[in-house]
């Protein structure tokens, strides 16, 4: 058994341990669908592995023993959870945009996850060192997942994700290999239906920066038309915590026509962040007062066609969960 010194220990732990957080962030969040659950996770993993770390013995490496200790605690917490759907994971047809909007809030929605917590950024970040691939946190992926049950999620991230061998697999969950197997090809079968292959997104190139600049200028300007415009023919939009989901420029634009509340130009404002790998913004509503409040949060999916797939959450939590401010200012506005 390694014996860590106590003057050493914090020190030695954060060297070895601390340069996991973002994948075990990843790794939480696809098994929880929330990105406040998961950070909650992380901090009791790592609590978790701060406790038991002296006695690590060194028989896996410590990366393996993290995702031991997170999946653990994340199959523990998923005992009292239920699953974390997206508006068109309810199994339910378009909604009509001439309706009222149906709210649920006694609903656990799948929330977004900031890139920042999951990678690295800026001039030091090296893609190449990247263990956390986008396609591993895409959103209709996550999305798929919370359609399994605990055990079956875990199973298909452990070996699908992460590479993991079956029999590793089954030592962390007290299965035998055979069982690992069996659970992995029905949990590949779901997501086959739950996950088909989608249409690959642009890449971030000049068409693309040049449809998001217009997005936003579309939405600060009130402008349905061009709003519309800009999306696929047949283009999903839909915004948790209500239950409805709509397809089609059409019924899109009615939808905003009917529900929106914004009274003009400049009565919404935007400020760019990242979601999941893909483009988001967050847009700020006017008030009374005249002051721009977070509203809601547009996650966005962009294809060959257009904007092909919209996902606006009305968690205004999520505001700061993505760093962006508490009320829209022309100084944030330079920055963002």
């Amino acid at each position: 058994m390694t014996t860590i010194a106590s003057e050493t220990f914090d020190e030695t732990f954060r060297e070895q341990v601390e340069p996991l957080r973002r994948e075990i962030m990843a790794h939480c969040y696809r098994m929880m669908g929330s990105v406040h659950d998961a950070e909650d996770l992380v901090q009791e993993a790592y609590i978790r592995a701060w406790r038991a770390f002296r006695g690590f013995e060194g028989r896996s490496s410590v990366r393996t023993w993290m995702y031991q200790i997170a999946t653990n605690v994340c199959l523990t917490a998923l005992e009292s959870k239920k699953r974390r759907p997206l508006p068109t994971g309810l199994g339910q047809p378009s909604a009509d945009p001439n309706a009222a909007l149906d709210q649920r809030t006694e609903v656990p929605w799948l929330e977004p996850v900031p890139d920042d917590l999951v990678w690295s950024r800026g001039a030091a970040a090296d893609p190449s060192d990247d263990v956390v691939s986008r396609d591993s946190v895409r959103l209709a992926f996550v999305a798929a997942l919370q359609h399994l049950n605990p055990q079956q999620r875990a199973v298909l991230i452990l070996r699908d994700v992460l590479a993991w061998q079956a029999s590793e697999v089954a030592e962390l969950l007290e299965l035998t290999t055979a069982g690992v197997n069996s659970t992995l090809q029905r949990a590949r079968a779901n997501m086959a239906k739950l996950d088909p292959e989608a249409e690959p997104e642009l890449p971030d190139d000049e068409r693309r920066r040049t449809l998001l600049k217009d997005y936003v200028t579309a939405f600060e300007n009130y402008d349905v038309t061009k709003i519309v415009s800009l999306l696929s023919q047949d283009a999903v939009w839909e915004m948790p915590p209500f239950a409805g989901w709509y397809q089609g420029r059409t019924d899109i634009g009615a939808l905003m026509k009917n529900h929106c509340p914004a009274d003009g130009p400049e009565s919404q404002r935007m400020l760019a962040t990242w979601a999941n790998g893909q483009p988001a913004f967050g847009l700020y509503m006017r008030d009374d007062e005249g002051v721009h409040r977070p509203f809601q949060l547009h996650q966005l999916s962009i294809t060959e066609a257009g904007v092909s797939h919209v996902v606006c959450y009305f968690d205004t939590n999520l505001f700061a969960t993505f760093g962006l401010p508490e009320v829209w200012t022309p100084e944030s506005a330079a920055a963002s």
